[in-house]
């Protein structure tokens, strides 16, 4: 007599491999450097809590273990060599491990139930909500964004949608890009289509503010073959730190350079353009004394006459400290649009306005001044958007009446 053998399509790894994947990484990580490992840390420590809560509650809940693994090989390959991935590796390690460890933040309440004895009703939601997160991390829609500077606005900080309208005359035509992020969802391709469309759009200005990389893309010629497409705007791109590039700031300067981008480091440029002379201020992004910071750059560089004047600031945290008055237009970007909220249903709520009054998308005023907060075209930090997609806009600026 023969006996079946059943030999099962996907195995579950040994309950006991997560835990040792996260200790071994980590302390890897730790050895790399402290704050690396802090971050590693985090990452995949709360994904093993939740892994380990969940996966008895759950059919096929051994696949979180299975994720997990998959998210601490992604950490593990950064310790080992930092650098672009291809694309099999993105595919089958990177976002999927990036998925899992959103999927586990969000489901984190799901898992503190369950270790209180609750039973977790519907906690394969939270990695539903977060596999529909990837497909907007993935995916970004064309935008036009019409934006008048004459709208009357008080004298505190707040989002102002009515200064979205059309307005009279030739407006100044902007295309921002911000926070790509290059890396396990921004590949090189990616970044150069999001730079080609740009150039297609035929915009006065190309304004890039900030965190071009993550720490897989500390490469001159990564960053420089994404934005290759800029070099034929020479004259007419302009660009301003980020706090992600100063991690390797060398880097961004001979990528920019290459393409003929103006690196403005707290300095400024005239570009003359169809919709007039335009004043271009970029600051260099600092941690401490922004206020002192914003009001130095400024004195230095005194707003001309007949000219619009844009200033760059990655962080859009640090607008309250400008002068009133000093600014047509503030563009940032480091928010990422809030990266969690509900803008996808229609509503104006992100993470960032529930726990802060840091602006983080969109028309703010304060003023004379106005702010447009770019939700960027990439992401860092939390692994995935959810309710907030990206942004690849023509922002068309009509100025004030002279």
């Amino acid at each position: 007599m023969t006996y079946p053998l059943h030999v099962p399509s996907l195995l579950p790894p040994a309950p006991w491999l997560p835990g040792l994947a996260l200790v071994v990484v980590v302390a890897l990580a730790v050895r790399k450097s402290r704050t690396f490992g802090a971050f590693a840390g985090v990452i995949l420590g709360v994904p093993t809590y939740v892994a380990v809560a969940l996966g008895p509650h759950l059919a096929w809940g051994w696949l979180l273990g299975a994720a997990q693994l998959l998210a601490a090989f992604h950490i593990l390959a950064l310790v080992v060599r930092p650098a672009m991935r291809p694309a099999w590796f993105r595919l089958s390690v990177s976002i999927p491990g990036l998925w899992f460890v959103a999927g586990s933040l969000l489901a984190l309440p799901w898992a503190i139930a369950a270790s209180f004895g609750l039973h977790p009703w519907g906690a394969w939601a939270p990695f539903g909500l977060a596999a529909f997160g990837v497909f907007q991390s993935l995916w970004t829609r064309e935008e036009t964004v019409s934006l008048r500077l004459d709208v009357p606005a008080s004298a505190e900080l707040a989002p102002h949608p009515e200064a979205i309208a059309t307005g009279q005359g030739r407006p100044l035509r902007i295309v921002q890009i911000t926070d790509p992020h290059l890396g396990p969802f921004m590949p090189i391709e990616r970044l150069r289509r999001i730079c080609q469309r740009a150039v297609e759009r035929e915009p006065d200005l190309i304004l890039l503010t900030g965190d071009l990389m993550t720490m897989e893309s500390h490469d001159v010629g990564v960053v420089t073959e994404a934005l290759a497409p800029l070099a034929g705007m020479r004259g007419r791109v302009f660009a301003c730190h980020g706090n992600h590039d100063h991690e390797a700031r060398r880097v961004v300067e001979q990528a920019y350079a290459a393409h003929g981008i103006e690196l403005l480091v707290d300095d400024a440029a005239v570009v003359n353009t169809p919709a007039g002379a335009v004043q271009i201020l970029g600051l260099d992004f600092v941690w401490r004394g922004r206020a002192a910071h914003v009001a130095s750059v400024v004195e230095r560089h005194p707003r001309l006459r007949d000219a619009t004047r844009v200033l760059l600031m990655h962080d859009p945290g640090a607008f309250t400290h400008v002068p009133d008055g000093e600014a047509d237009l503030v563009l940032s970007g480091h928010t990422h649009g809030g990266q969690l909220g509900l803008l996808s249903l229609g509503l104006q709520s992100t993470i960032l306005r529930w726990i802060t009054k840091i602006p983080d998308h969109g028309p703010w005023a304060k003023g004379r001044n106005r702010l447009y907060v770019h939700r960027a075209q990439g992401h860092y930090g939390y692994p995935v958007r959810l309710g907030v997609p990206a942004e690849q806009s023509l922002l068309q600026v009509y100025p004030r009446q002279r």
